[in-house]
């Protein structure tokens, strides 16, 4: 492994460290300035729209910039941001500062779809899904780190956490500065245009694509589902079962376990074993059946069961990314998965919206009543529509070949 590929997963794990140190402990923070779970419910929405909407906006600009000028001081900038973003969550002494630094680190944070061009750059078109589960490896590893903890610091102080979470940030950027290697050679670099920054031009450009267009919008529907689910966690195990933040932390530590082992160790054997249309479909319609489970689950232990039955959703994302980077031109990887990043973004954007939204309307409702897994059967019927044009893409593809 290259001292740059090692370096990209170092900073999407210690970057995922600082995502899952602040997860469990926003809600709750949030929870601390407002007097009734209905306001808690739209506050944190309002967070989480903020973030979701600024990453839409400035992930293909970013991956934009990183065609044309590299990847390194992309990456690097982009990690400073996300740190200071964190201070400023820290030290905030009311909501709308809080609502302004989550602006700041949606910006800051659509550098992810910068590393994944980094590996692209870097990968054989054939490796790219192995690639990218290497990255979602480092994401699952950062998950198992980062809500314990973030649960554990935040049972002392709800600010503490984003102090560490800083902390890690611009250690990050200080090991970038000094090992960090440009993978994009000055040959491969495309020239910046406002058009390239434009989110709704890319995505545009990314669904009137024949060999992706369907892709896209498959990946759309399962990245709303997980957004959605993400966005509405935390809140819905506090009102389901009174979770604290120390164990959503726990079980949102196991969801990293699952998707580093699933994406660093299982997820190259099982595009051998399936191909990658076989397994994103098979994830995609496992990940259907454990979110209508989710939601009827009655007591706390039934979601351990469930999560680690499914282990096989983890593959979901890769295996579409895979497939959508194979069929893209080399000289547009930055582009093309920053506009990935923007779909994921406005993913989280209308998930807020939609699952916080359905979440207020069942969140004064009794702990047991069935209703109160109402976000799950939502994002259960999602990946119904997906998993069903997956199936229609694959008997498509054999009629064709036929």
């Amino acid at each position: 492994m290259s001292k740059g590929v090692l370096f990209v997963l170092i900073v999407v794990f210690i970057d995922m460290i600082g995502i899952g140190i602040a997860m469990p402990v926003i809600p709750v923070l949030v929870g601390e300035y407002v007097g009734d779970r209905s306001l808690q419910t739209h506050w944190y929405m309002a967070m989480t729209v903020a973030y979701g909407g600024m990453q839409f906006l400035c992930a293909p600009g970013l991956g934009a910039l990183s065609d044309r000028y590299g990847r390194r001081a992309v990456l690097l900038a982009a990690i400073i941001g996300l740190g200071f973003h964190y201070l400023l969550i820290g030290f905030a002494a009311s909501l709308w500062l809080i609502f302004v630094a989550r602006l700041l680190g949606g910006i800051t944070g659509a550098s992810f779809s910068v590393a994944n061009a980094y590996l692209a750059d870097v990968s054989a078109p054939e490796e790219r899904t192995k690639a990218f589960g290497m990255i979602g490896a480092a994401f699952g590893l950062g998950f198992i780190c980062g809500p314990p903890l973030g649960g554990l610091l935040g049972e002392i102080n709800l600010h503490l956490p984003f102090f560490v979470a800083a902390g890690l940030s611009l250690a990050n950027a200080v090991y970038g500065y000094f090992v960090v290697t440009e993978s994009l050679p000055p040959e491969r670099r495309s020239k910046f245009a406002i058009s390239k920054a434009n989110p709704f031009r890319a995505l545009i450009a990314l669904v009137s694509s024949h060999a992706i267009g369907n892709l896209v919008i498959i990946y759309s529907l399962y990245m709303l589902a997980h957004a959605t689910m993400i966005q509405t966690w935390v809140l819905a195990m506090h009102f389901r079962f009174d979770w604290t933040t120390a164990q959503n932390g726990i079980v949102l530590g196991c969801v990293g376990l699952l998707s580093a082992i699933v994406q660093g160790g299982l997820v190259g054997r099982l595009v051998k074993w399936l191909g990658e249309e076989r397994l994103a479909m098979y994830a995609v319609g496992t990940n259907m059946i454990a979110q209508f489970l989710y939601g009827i689950s009655w007591e706390g232990w039934m979601i351990y069961v469930i999560l680690f039955a499914s282990f096989i959703v983890f593959s979901a994302g890769a295996a579409l990314q895979g497939l959508v980077s194979k069929g893209t031109d080399p000289r547009m990887q930055g582009v093309t998965l920053g506009a990935l990043t923007s779909i994921s973004s406005l993913c989280f954007v209308v998930g807020a919206l939609a699952g916080n939204g359905i979440l207020g309307v069942v969140s004064e409702l009794p702990q047991g009543d069935f209703r109160l897994g109402a976000t799950f059967y939502f994002t259960s019927a999602l990946n119904c529509i997906a998993f069903t044009l997956l199936v229609l893409r694959r008997k498509d593809a054999r009629a064709a070949a036929g």
